[in-house]
């Protein structure tokens, strides 16, 4: 008989899918990666990835900072940093200038640590909406904050989610997708909502769900037991990850789901 779920792969070779991706890095400096997060009291995380990232993959170009101007006093003058305009609140103001912030750029990575204001939500979403071909990973609470206007942008390519179950089921339920995701179900029917989700949108999924990694992409779906990787629950969200998955995404702009199964093999 056949399997009844041919979609649906276990614990694939992480170690030989990460070699075969890591050829592809270059061996000279290539590619922009900008980083969208922070808000007038948060900004932590996004300056620790950015560390992250350079310290780890040194042939990457360069990494940017994009932060709101209520953070321009907490930092030196540099070249990897820009500021646009903030709200009252301290996030992005929606402006001209930051819906082209990522114009030059190879990946973006919406990291989070955006304040709960509509705004803000409307900001991030046009640039979802308008930015063309450049990939973007959303992760953390960036996702939260744009799910009530996901209609406007899901229908995009390149597109890359790291979230929990939690957050899923908020972008679920504002897209009014048929299939819910519920906390409780166990992973089969997860597995095939996911493998149904993205044949409907053209995105990139990576969750965690019964101590299982969950990665899903063009309606393929592969499960990771987490007890054989070196991440934890929370370690998933720290945005190391998010930051692996989106450095090699973009040097394998073709491969997305075996980006992000690479991606799960520390460095």
């Amino acid at each position: 008989m056949p399997e009844p779920t041919p979609y649906w792969k276990k614990n694939p070779n992480l170690s030989e899918i990460k070699e075969n991706l890591s050829w592809n890095f270059p061996e000279q400096k290539q590619g922009i990666m900008k980083i969208i997060g922070g808000n007038s009291s948060n900004f932590s995380t996004e300056v620790r990835v950015a560390e992250y990232i350079n310290k780890t993959y040194p042939f990457i170009k360069e990494v940017k900072n994009l932060f709101p101007d209520s953070l321009k006093t907490k930092f030196p003058t540099l070249p990897n940093l820009e500021f646009y305009q903030s709200t009252e609140s301290g996030s992005f103001d929606k402006t001209p200038e930051f819906c082209r912030s990522l114009d030059g750029s190879d990946f973006a990575l919406i990291l989070g640590d955006l304040t709960k204001n509509s705004v803000t939500c409307v900001a991030i979403s046009e640039i979802l909406k308008t930015t063309p071909d450049i990939p973007i990973l959303i992760t953390r609470d960036a996702l939260d904050l744009v799910a009530p206007e996901s209609s406007a942008f899901m229908d995009r390519e390149n597109v890359f989610i790291v979230a929990s179950m939690a957050s899923l089921q908020k972008l679920f339920r504002a897209l009014y997708y048929p299939r819910p995701i519920m906390l409780s179900q166990p992973i089969l029917p997860i597995v095939e909502t996911l493998h149904k989700f993205t044949l409907t949108y053209p995105v990139s999924i990576l969750t965690f769900h019964a101590e299982k990694i969950i990665v899903a992409s063009s309606g393929q779906v592969t499960t990771v037991d987490i007890d054989k990787t070196s991440l934890t629950p929370i370690s998933l969200w720290s945005g190391n990850l998010a930051a692996r998955i989106a450095t090699f995404a973009m040097f394998n702009p073709k491969k997305p789901l075996d980006a992000m199964l690479a991606s799960i093999q520390e460095k």
